[in-house]
């Protein structure tokens, strides 16, 4: 009889036990997951790159930086040969003079030709005077004629003196419109040569420019990530001197199976936990997410292969964060992007920012 009562009790606790447990099942089955509304995406730290870059072939003549030096926008990295520009701008500047010259000369030649049409007006209007007192004398000398109080010669002398009078005055009046020819000839040499001094005007200024350019200066902050040219190498134009890093413009690349990347929105919260600091939880903010998928299958035909299509997505990290911490800002580390798809939902304690003081 005991031992049936032992069995019966053994029996009930052990079904306590089993209800017990599933209860713990069920209830940690019905808690919600704290994940949930959060997306991960493994990948690696990346910066702005900028390569120092020549605008015309040269020879490199100093690297004024070196392999990991931090400089400022606007600050001088590498000085290129310029004795070439420098021997064409003086030649440029000679030839400016030049024209400059030209264009006072060709000044003065319409002065000239200016006050030969005043001289040459002034005698049209000589010869008009001349050409009236003939006419005057020969309508005398027609009337005396008439009245034979004088010779015929005196008549045929008078009318010689009017068509010599009018040929003087022919003559003047074309010398006039020589004059205002040659005007018109002067002034287009004037516009000629000033045309001729801005052009050594504005080649002068495009080497200076030139030169101005042949030192490579930094475009912004950033640090000099490697030199890809040595003192005294030759770069055609376009050629690259140096690799610069901008370690205030900072991200990280990851990607997102295409069910959640359709919930990723610009400006969406982020936090990233690299593999060489776990301690730290970066804040940053989506700042990119492609148009269009990557890994996509050849044929989609079924659910499980759409989940295949993935998403690249861009998460950046504060300027003014990245900017406190220069010093320690790394690229190439690889680690772990999170995303928040739900703006309800709270990022959990993991995950709560922590960045270094």
């Amino acid at each position: 009889m005991q031992s049936n009562s032992k069995k019966i009790v053994i029996g009930i606790v052990g079904a306590a036990i089993l209800a017990g447990a599933g209860f713990g099942l069920w209830r940690n089955a019905q808690a919600p997951d704290p994940m949930a509304g959060f997306v991960s995406g493994n990948g690696r730290i990346e910066a702005t790159e900028i390569n120092a870059s020549t605008k015309l072939a040269g020879r490199v003549e100093r690297i004024l930086v070196r392999e990991g030096d931090f400089v400022k926008a606007g600050q001088p990295l590498v000085q290129m040969q310029i004795d070439v520009l420098e021997a064409q701008r003086d030649e440029a500047r000679a030839l400016h003079r030049q024209a400059v010259t030209a264009v006072g000369t060709a000044k003065a030649q319409v002065a000239v030709r200016e006050s030969d049409l005043a001289a040459a007006k002034a005698v049209v209007v000589q010869r008009e005077t001349e050409l009236d007192a003939a006419q005057r004398r020969l309508a005398r000398s027609e009337t005396l004629a008439k009245q034979g109080a004088s010779s015929f010669q005196q008549l045929d002398d008078d009318r010689a003196r009017v068509g010599s009078a009018r040929a003087a005055l022919a003559a003047a009046q074309a010398q006039v419109l020589a004059a205002e020819a040659g005007i018109g000839a002067a002034k287009a040499q004037a516009v000629g040569a000033e045309a001729a001094a801005a052009a050594a005007a504005a080649t002068v200024a495009r080497i200076e420019a030139d030169i101005a350019d042949s030192v490579l200066r930094s475009p912004r902050d950033g640090r000099v990530q490697y030199l890809i040219a040595q003192e005294g190498e030759v770069l055609g134009a376009g050629g690259a001197a140096l690799n610069l890093v901008d370690l205030s413009d900072v991200y990280m690349t990851f990607f997102v199976p295409e069910t959640d990347a359709g919930r990723v929105a610009l400006g969406s919260e982020a936090r990233i936990v690299l593999d060489a600091a776990p301690q730290y939880v970066i804040p940053a903010r989506v700042s990119f997410v492609a148009s269009v998928a990557q890994f996509t299958p050849k044929t989609v035909e079924t659910a499980s292969e759409r989940q295949k299509l993935m998403f690249r997505v861009r998460a950046r990290i504060d300027r003014e964060l990245l900017e406190k911490h220069l010093e320690q800002v790394k690229t190439g580390l690889p680690g772990v992007a999170w995303l928040k798809l739900d703006e309800q939902a709270q990022w959990p304690e993991h995950l709560a920012v922590r960045v270094p003081e």
